[in-house]
């Protein structure tokens, strides 16, 4: 094919993609009764009980708003629920091709990790299994546009760090980062994002989505000797900080505080999407890390406070986590972050406390 074409194409390409942003319906402009956090009870993931044979807690994101309601900083009706995304919202960072893979259930079995899956219709594993994915997929997205808005958003899921636009892996099946941030090129202006990804595992899917983008800068926090030992990705983190299996809550928040410090100087974002993994935790039987859950509440507040003092929008993504314990360490970080007015957990319209 000769450059012209090729040039060409990608144009079509581009504009293709471009279509697709401008025409969805995931961003939607939310009243200021509502405050920056989003969550659906279609989140949760249950179907038969077979969702436990995987070691992630997918009554997580359930859980951390429950908790958030019984500290009396959170009602359910100033939350933001968000739109499920469509196909074409998809096929904004997806091929056609991957998409008509996930038909199979015996490939949504292997990405999600659970043998059993494969053995049923597809007709259920789009209710029970994709669905849910592809609600916290429009949650994401849609906290951009709030966080462009309101300073910050959280989305009480997300953060499949593992998928990229041709892959699928490690109980991720949509690439929500990749396609949260293209949203945000066309739809808010932004130009310069910064991806901080703090999971206890490498996000080589948004790694390998972003390798020759250069309006994006990752900083990965990752403990190297466990999954998906990536070795071409690591390739494409513009900032790679190893943090061995062992590692403890006082040099871990050493050695991001330098981590913070030297990102600031190589990269100045408009934009920061914060992938705030919990597998971190002392006692999580796949981060195999020994940060405490002060530690991670200050890791949280550390990121928020960077993102605070540079007048930097921030999303906030809950991704991975493996113990059951894992939902109250992020709601209570969430608490800090509320008293410690990095985040504000009020209704513009009413001024009062949730």
């Amino acid at each position: 094919m000769s450059s012209t074409a090729s040039s060409s194409k990608t144009d079509d390409a581009e504009a293709l993609r471009r279509h697709r942003i401008l025409s969805s319906h995931l961003y939607y402009d939310v009243p200021p009764s509502k405050v920056p956090l989003i969550y659906s009870p279609s989140y949760d993931i249950a179907f038969f009980g077979i969702e436990k044979l995987h070691p992630f807690d997918s009554s997580k994101w359930g859980r951390i708003c429950r908790f958030l309601t019984k500290e009396g900083i959170m009602d359910q009706k100033h939350v933001v629920e968000p739109v499920e995304a469509t196909k074409d919202d998809l096929l904004v960072v997806h091929s056609e091709s991957y998409l008509k893979s996930l038909n199979s259930s015996l490939n949504v079995s292997m990405i999600v990790e659970v043998p059993p899956v494969a053995m049923l219709p597809n007709c259920l594993v789009q209710k029970k299994v994709l669905h849910p994915f592809r609600k916290q997929v429009g949650g994401t997205i849609l906290a951009a546009k709030l966080a462009k808005e309101r300073g910050w958003a959280i989305n009480v899921g997300g953060g499949f760090h593992h998928c990229s636009s041709e892959k699928g892996g490690g109980f991720c099946v949509y690439a929500d980062i990749s396609l949260c941030i293209h949203f945000a090129f066309v739809r808010l202006n932004i130009s310069r994002v910064m991806i901080i990804d703090l999971d206890a595992h490498q996000g080589n899917g948004h790694e390998m989505d972003f390798s020759d983008d250069k309006r994006v800068f990752i900083l990965d926090m990752y403990n190297p000797g466990i999954y998906p030992l990536d070795f071409e990705a690591r390739r494409y983190i513009d900032l790679g900080v190893e943090v061995k299996s062992g590692t403890a809550t006082d040099e871990y928040l050493t050695k991001l505080d330098h981590a913070l410090e030297v990102a600031e100087k190589k990269f100045d974002p408009d934009f920061i999407v914060y992938n705030a993994g919990t597998d971190i935790l002392d006692g999580d039987p796949l981060g195999r890390l020994k940060i405490s859950p002060d530690g991670i509440a200050s890791r949280d507040e550390k990121v928020f406070r960077f993102a605070r003092e540079r007048n930097i929008p921030l999303i906030m993504l809950t991704s991975g986590g493996y113990m059951k314990s894992s939902a109250k360490v992020i709601a209570d970080s969430i608490v800090n972050l509320s008293n410690k007015s990095l985040i504000n957990m009020k209704s513009l319209l009413t001024g009062q406390a949730l």
